[in-house]
């Protein structure tokens, strides 16, 4: 097939305050904003809500998707402010434990204009969203959970990785088009490896391995449905020979997948008038697969951010490109420290949630997801 002339440029800009991050993606008749909701000293969670509220709807932006950065213990009434300020949620909904007592820790939203979004749903509720521009259809699960159960988590873990499959399926599309995956494992250390044998399992079922391994993010955090795991994903189905999708390696870490795990460090996908960078949880881990820096949160977070900016340096990218983003720490003590590497080093204000998680190895003190957007 024959692709057109490339697209002019498509327009990013960014409004960036210490409550709301919002980054703008214009591409007519299309337009899309990633919002980054942080709280502030002084403003309490309506407030702040109230605000993003306004601004999507200022927009005429319907929402994608949304992940929730919150205690368990505090489900209930953030529910209902969420339902009072951006209306009862017609788009999947990830509840993630922010650990260390965080009442709130942020909440992250994709919307869109210019265009409609069809829910898809399961096991009674909304676990998709659907929506399409001119090069291809994209689909975002969030909220995928196991019943609370006596089977084996590793169990739980295929319940949800069929879950995803059927969802998809929905909406007309395959696992193969999946760029990206996020797991939050209740415990993770526990059963990591019994994750990644159903995930292993799952992918060779699917054909995953004869084509695209998706970026992804394996990361220790509780929900609220007290299950083994609550799962999400982003997919793509072109409609042409216009748009690609491939692995992107990193240049200062080996392939994860030669030290077992079933992920690309990250994913582009490439289209006529962008390109857009998929980047999966990168902590201190050295080209032959260790961990680096052992007890030094500090120097992890270093190395992590240089194997970040390496890959985003790789596809013509930097740091100003962030579009969202995930900070997870070990230790609550250790929250501020992505937020203190970026002052020091002179980095821009990024669009950034920061989370006391678990990481898949228990010497691992710091992680950071990222995705960006460049102009094609």
């Amino acid at each position: 097939m024959i692709c057109a002339d490339r697209q002019p440029p498509t327009a990013m800009t960014a409004t960036l305050s210490s409550s709301i991050r919002l980054v703008t993606l214009r591409r007519p008749p299309l337009t899309e904003y990633f919002v980054t909701a942080l709280p502030a000293e002084g403003m309490p969670t309506r407030a702040l809500l109230d605000e993003v509220a306004r601004l999507l709807r200022d927009r005429d932006a319907r929402i994608v998707s949304q992940e929730v950065f919150a205690s368990v213990a505090r489900e209930r009434p953030l529910r209902q402010t969420i339902a009072r300020t951006l209306g009862r949620p017609r788009w999947p909904v990830t509840w993630i434990d922010a650990g260390a007592g965080q009442a709130f820790a942020g909440t992250q939203i994709w919307a869109v204009s210019g265009t409609d979004v069809e829910p898809l749903t399961g096991e009674g509720h909304v676990t998709g969203s659907l929506f399409e521009d001119r090069y291809a259809t994209y689909c975002r699960l969030g909220g995928l959970g196991a019943a609370p159960r006596s089977r084996a988590r590793g169990s739980q873990a295929n319940d949800v990785l069929e879950q995803m499959e059927k969802t998809l399926s929905a909406g007309h599309l395959h696992f193969t088009h999946t760029l990206r995956t996020w797991f939050y494992l209740d415990d993770i250390l526990s059963w990591y490896g019994d994750f990644n044998q159903a995930r292993d399992a799952f992918f060779r079922e699917q054909g995953v391995f004869n084509g695209l391994v998706p970026a992804s993010t394996g990361i220790g955090a509780a929900n609220v449905s007290r299950s083994g795991l609550v799962a999400g994903l982003l997919a793509a189905r072109p409609k042409n020979g216009c748009v690609k999708a491939g692995p992107v390696p990193s240049p200062l870490q080996c392939p994860a997948l030669d030290y077992g795990s079933s992920f690309s460090r990250a994913v582009e996908m490439d289209l006529p008038d962008h390109r857009r960078l998929y980047v999966s949880g990168t902590a201190s881990i050295a080209p032959e697969g260790h961990t680096v820096h052992v007890g030094d949160v500090d120097a992890q977070t270093a190395r992590t951010m240089e194997v970040v900016a390496a890959i985003l340096q790789s596809r013509g990218m930097e740091w100003a490109d962030v579009t969202r983003g995930i900070a997870y720490v070990r230790h609550a003590t250790d929250i501020s420290v992505c937020t203190r590497y970026c002052h020091t080093h002179g980095l821009p204000l990024m669009p950034v949630v920061t989370m006391n998680s678990t990481i898949c190895r228990d010497d691992l003190l710091f992680e950071l997801e990222v995705d960006a957007v460049t102009a094609a």
